[in-house]
């Protein structure tokens, strides 16, 4: 763990959380002693971004702790429960539609690369 830290720049302490979390969801495996350390609990393309992010940072898209379908407005404000929902689906499309393997192979899928998504992406 160590190694892994001092090669990303990442606090031990902080590295140790994160591996906890992703064991405690069943993205990592791990093994206490000399021998031990953390290894991946399925292939690298069966682990979506999005099984990362959910285990270390819980639901893809809150609002104010809230699930976009929990949330309401009135008035004009209403329709930006609508764009919460489509901002969560498209969240999801993204992270879902990437595995570990897509990055470490650096091969986006065609839906992800900028300009090849599912909306318009200018600035």
């Amino acid at each position: 763990m160590q190694e892994i830290a001092d090669a990303r720049g990442i606090p031990k302490r902080f590295l140790g959380t994160i591996l906890v979390d992703l064991r405690n969801a069943g993205v990592v495996n791990s093994e206490r002693g000399g021998a031990g350390g953390y290894w991946l609990a399925l292939p690298a393309d069966e682990i979506t971004l999005a099984d990362v992010m959910r285990a270390v940072d819980g639901r893809l898209a809150l609002i104010h702790g809230a699930t976009p379908d929990a949330v309401s407005y009135s008035g004009v404000s209403a329709p930006l429960r609508d764009v919460w929902l489509a901002l969560r689906a498209e969240v999801r499309f993204v992270l879902e539609g990437v595995t570990l393997a897509d990055i470490v192979d650096n091969e986006l899928p065609a839906r992800v690369v900028r300009g090849n998504g599912t909306g318009s992406h200018s600035d």
